[in-house]
């Protein structure tokens, strides 16, 4: 079956798992999951696997082992295309909606060390400034991690030192309740926003 749009009741799924995070909820309302999120969300990964790669759908359900929250499950369901490590392309539905994101959301360090050196030279700099520029106007909001100082050996006065801060680097559109999420029409909208974004996925991929 191709990908019709997410129902109302993924969202109705969300605002009730937000308010009541537990196993019983979980158990009673497991169909709901599957046919209003699950369901859906694999249908439109796979509906854009054939420009963008073979997607990941998440599990649903949190990882607490190390975490001071026990609550059992995510309050969203994200797919992720990767094309390099931590690197590459996400939607995610949850109860405030649609959105989708591209960027990296993990460097080690030396990974870190030669996307900075990048973003130093003057040619490399300067084309991830005009990209991230060029998303701000379009309306993403650009995010992931970062230092609140200067890393250590940067100078604190460097014309890129708010990019230079990065740990990670993410841009994200948000389509929140769009009419346009409970129909097909979404497959071409995140299709279109994910081909906007791939400029900054190639920087990451190139220099890291």
């Amino acid at each position: 079956m191709s990908f019709q749009g997410f129902p109302e009741a993924a969202l109705d799924f969300y605002d009730d798992l937000e308010q009541d995070n537990s196993r019983t909820f979980w158990d009673a309302h497991k169909e709901q999951y599957q046919q209003a999120v699950a369901g859906p969300m694999n249908q439109l990964a796979e509906a854009l696997s054939d420009e963008f790669g073979p997607p990941k759908v998440f599990r649903p359900h949190r990882d607490v082992r190390f975490a001071k929250d026990k609550t059992p499950y995510k309050t969203h369901q994200g797919a992720f295309v990767a094309v390099g490590p931590a690197t590459g392309y996400y939607v995610q539905i949850g109860a405030p909606g649609v959105k989708v994101a591209v960027g990296f959301y993990d460097a080690p360090p030396e990974r870190l060390a030669n996307l900075r050196a990048a973003i130093d030279h003057d040619l490399h700099g300067p084309e991830l400034e005009e990209i991230i520029d060029t998303l701000q106007v379009d309306g993403w909001e650009i995010g992931g991690s970062a230092l609140k100082t200067a890393p250590r050996g940067w100078d604190v006065n460097h014309p890129r030192i708010a990019l230079l801060r990065h740990k990670t680097l993410t841009a994200t559109r948000d389509f929140g309740f769009a009419d346009f999420i409970h129909t097909p029409e979404l497959v071409d909208r995140v299709r279109t926003e994910w081909r906007a974004g791939t400029p900054l996925i190639d920087w990451a991929m190139r220099h890291g």
